[in-house]
């Protein structure tokens, strides 16, 4: 059955699968959503004999149904190859009663690397079916992984142009030399002075100014987004879900049909929502437990029903969850509402005017997948020491945000089902903080750089542990790498040697509300 994708602000005009990643938002600045969530059509006995290859073809032709199978398979063969450091693509180390979920075997150390390694694959065969002759210009925000992996994906592809705007002072030293450094004559990197809420609101108003799209169209170019704002991005997350249930049920840790629980560290609300569709397509999963930083508008919502995004913005160590606008909630909030469109609009109204909304007791009472909870900056450092100290297991600050709140899950709720915790990240891509938990006289001299009290490019640092924000990868980041490597017995990855002695490559910043000269001057000045 074919699947069409309709705006969660307007549902009345419905496009394709590869009408909506070419377009990456809709029109009238909502998200794309299927028309229904398709169920799997293999059982989990079938999956659990594939591959992760043969599992994303069985979960994306269901979501993807324009695209044929030859395309699609060509894609995903293209996407998961020789650029991950395991055969298996992604793995599953049990450890303490858990099983954690190790997507950050890509080329850039992060999960983004799981759907944005297939997405450039994605949008240049959704051009050619759509007979697109523009340019297609990736417009991105990040929080620290999704540009490096954006830039890493369309590096080199021809017929696209790829533009990341950062916050300065606001990724880790290793995020930013990632991107800076990136080889490429169709990429372009630019630190933005504002947080990553700001980012991605001036990318939104640049999808959304249809001056700029109509003069930029004239010269040969037209947007689409690698952010989870993009389906193409979302329906690719869904398959690590229904992969890691098939592979613990293939190595007998798990009965066929027995619920586990899934805890994903959470920002954008894009990866908690591919667990949340993995479940409505018919994979056992129990609650979806949403796992927030010091940023806790989630586990706000959560707990009350109100989003408010009127709070103080506070930069911690794990700054891919450092967000107060959530922008893939819109398509949750959709789903409570009853995919009515009207309604989601008029919340997304008041979130974008007044900052804040309140859901209906009716639609809190569709909320039950879920539990939220969040973690300070201390509990996610014991929780990498305690790891490390008691099983030797090193984790990455986002992944002990959520290895945190699971173990608040079980304690308040007494709820001891098996549990997937989805690891989004190398401790490599935050070694700073990693070894500082971990401790130890060499971290701790090593550190100093990373955590004096001081600004964050002329922002205060919060209670001074955000200092390693503001600093340049220097000489001592990578004493810290090699000391972890002795420490963990983890080789360094090759993600993280490439960039020891990189030059950087782009050097521009602008203020946010300069972010469309910027792009502008890139794409003007190039023709």
């Amino acid at each position: 059955m074919e699947i069409l994708y309709g705006s969660t602000r307007r549902n009345d005009k419905k496009v394709t699968a590869s009408q909506a990643i070419l377009q990456g938002l809709a029109p009238d600045g909502g998200l794309f959503v299927p028309d229904h969530i398709p169920a799997l059509d293999r059982t989990i006995e079938e999956i659990s004999k594939m591959d992760y290859r043969q599992t994303a073809y069985e979960v994306m032709k269901l979501f993807l149904t324009d695209f044929t199978e030859e395309e699609l398979r060509g894609c995903i063969d293209s996407a998961y190859d020789s650029k991950f450091d395991t055969e298996e693509i992604v793995s599953l180390a049990e450890v303490a009663g858990a099983y954690y979920l190790e997507l950050f075997h890509g080329p850039t150390i992060a999960f983004k690397d799981m759907a944005l390694s297939v997405l450039p694959h994605l949008m240049v065969t959704a051009a050619r079916k759509n007979n697109v002759k523009n340019e297609i210009v990736i417009l991105t925000a990040t929080s620290g992984d999704t540009g490096k992996a954006a830039l890493a994906g369309f590096a080199g592809v021809k017929g696209t142009k790829i533009i990341v705007f950062y916050p300065k002072g606001g990724v880790s030293a290793i995020q930013e030399k990632q991107m800076v450094t990136q080889k490429g004559d169709n990429t372009l990197v630019v630190g933005i002075h504002g947080n990553f809420d700001d980012a991605q609101t001036g990318v939104k108003r640049i999808f959304a100014d249809r001056a700029l799209g109509e003069e930029l169209a004239e010269k040969g170019y037209q947007f689409s987004s690698a952010n989870s704002i993009n389906i193409g991005r979302l329906v690719p997350q869904i398959c690590y879900y229904v992969y890691a249930y098939g592979t613990l049920l293939r190595e007998g840790k798990i009965a066929e049909g027995e619920r586990v629980n899934v805890v994903v560290p959470t920002g954008n609300f894009g990866n908690i929502l591919a667990a949340f569709y993995a479940k409505k397509m018919g994979l056992p999963i129990g609650k979806l437990i949403c796992a927030s930083n010091e940023n806790k508008v989630l586990f706000d919502f959560f707990r009350t029903g109100a989003y408010d995004r009127n709070r103080e913005f506070i930069l911690t160590t794990s700054p891919s969850m450092d967000i107060l606008i959530s922008s893939n909630l819109e398509r949750l909030i959709y789903r409570i509402t009853g995919n009515d469109s009207a309604e989601t609009a008029q919340l997304m109204a008041a979130l974008s005017g007044v900052g804040k909304y309140e859901i209906t007791e009716k639609m809190k009472s569709e909320l039950g997948d879920f539990y939220g909870n969040y973690a300070t900056e201390a509990e996610a450092g014991e929780e990498i020491k305690r790891l490390y100290a008691d099983y030797g297991y090193v984790i990455d600050t986002h992944t002990a945000v959520a290895s945190a709140v699971y173990r608040k899950y079980q304690e308040e709720t007494g709820d001891c089902a098996k549990t997937i915790i989805a690891s989004t990240a190398s401790p490599y891509k935050f070694v700073g903080s990693v070894m500082k938990s971990i401790g130890g006289e060499e971290a701790e001299n090593g550190t100093q750089s990373f955590y004096g009290a001081g600004e964050v490019d002329g922002r205060k640092a919060v209670d001074g542990r955000n200092a390693v924000q503001g600093v340049k990868t220097s000489q001592d980041d990578f004493e810290l790498v090699d000391e972890l490597e002795k420490r963990s017995g983890i080789p360094v990855p090759d993600a993280v040697k490439e960039i020891r002695t990189a030059p950087v490559l782009h050097e521009k910043q602008c203020e946010a509300e300069g972010m469309k000269d910027v792009v502008r001057e890139f794409l003007l000045a190039v023709r």
